[in-house]
């Protein structure tokens, strides 16, 4: 009796042995090496991007990753689109966009839960500026045309009266051309994400006049949580390569984790030296402003899709909200594997 309970016992250990070490095995990776399309990696509202890139996740996950930095969301949106990228580390939006033009593309981790976009009028160009019908006919900059910048642009304006029609939008970037088109007086006015707009608001360049920099500003400009940041990909490819796609997620919640208790001297010697924009001091400033609109978890929370869908038809004619299917513009499948993992 009591070997055969010895006997039952080991077996019983044996296969649970067998159990753990399935579920720790790394499932084999459909693709190792993955391009991913960005447009301005500099700005904060892609550095989970920069963290899991910097701190080495994506090799922890056996990804070699290759990312393409453009001057706009809506260039790398292009990418991915042509077949010269697998996956676009882009806004929510453009798979909202996507859709509308029947092209099936897929949200699968988040990284960004507001825009961590202002808008900001020249007080050199501007300084008479009263009210946002003052903007007709001027020219505004956007990281590109087209990009999340150009769309929080046109929203603006639209609650002035204006069309997108009324105005130029003339394409900057998000780094140190952004601050010099606008110290130039190339632009009037500008739409853009941190850290340019807290540079430029701290030396006092810009007026702000809308912000989505914080949860607050968000819900008070867009009357909800707006999903922003995060990868996604054509449905087709994360159909055929769920791996792959598990271990991009993993790689980006593991930066969320480590993003929640990095110190401000963590975040300096983790980003490169010229996202610093010559100013550590104005640049940690700058995190300290967006730091709250960082994604937790990677999870898409159940209400953005929806903010976000009522934002974009609010202004775009061409996005009809009865004919988007608010279901296929995300998973959290992946999100939610890589969130137990790392219990972040």
């Amino acid at each position: 009796m009591l070997n055969r309970r010895l006997f039952t016992s080991a077996g019983a250990l044996a296969a649970a042995t067998i159990a753990v070490r399935r579920l720790h095995a790394q499932p084999k990776l459909e693709k190792t090496k993955v391009s991913i399309a960005v447009g301005g990696k500099a700005a904060f509202y892609y550095l989970p991007l920069t963290i899991s890139e910097q701190l080495g996740y994506f090799k922890a996950e056996g990804l070699e990753v290759e990312i393409s930095d453009f001057a706009g969301g809506a260039r790398a949106l292009q990418a991915v689109v042509g077949g010269s990228a697998d996956v676009c580390c882009g806004a929510f939006e453009h798979t909202i966009n996507l859709q509308a033009k029947n092209q099936a593309f897929q949200c699968f981790v988040l990284q960004g839960r507001a825009p961590q976009i202002a808008v900001g009028v020249s007080t050199k160009a501007m300084p008479n500026y009263k009210a946002l019908a003052d903007l007709k006919g001027k020219k505004i900059g956007v990281s590109a045309p087209g990009s999340s910048t150009n769309m929080v642009a046109n929203l603006v304006l639209s609650r002035g009266g204006l069309k997108a029609t009324d105005v130029s939008y003339i394409g900057v970037g998000v780094a140190a051309g952004a601050l010099t088109a606008l110290r130039s007086g190339q632009i009037d006015a500008i739409s853009n994400t941190d850290p340019v707009m807290t540079m430029l608001e701290q030396k006092g360049d810009v007026k702000i006049i809308s912000d989505t920099r914080t949860l607050k500003g968000t819900q008070d400009v867009f009357g909800g949580m707006m999903p922003a940041a995060c990868l996604y990909a054509s449905m087709e490819y994360i159909q055929k390569n769920p791996n792959t796609c598990q271990a991009l997620a993993n790689a980006i919640v593991h930066g969320l984790k480590w993003l929640q208790t990095a110190g401000p001297g963590d975040i300096i010697k983790t980003v490169p030296e010229a996202y610093l924009l010559g100013d550590r001091a104005l640049y940690l400033a700058s995190f300290d402003k967006v730091r709250e609109s960082i994604a937790i978890d990677g999870i898409v929370p159940a209400d953005g899709p929806k903010t976000a869908l009522t934002a974009i038809a609010s202004f775009d004619t061409s996005v009809k909200a009865d004919k988007i299917d608010i279901a296929k513009l995300y998973t959290n499948e992946f999100a939610k594997r890589a969130k137990d993992r790392f219990k972040a």
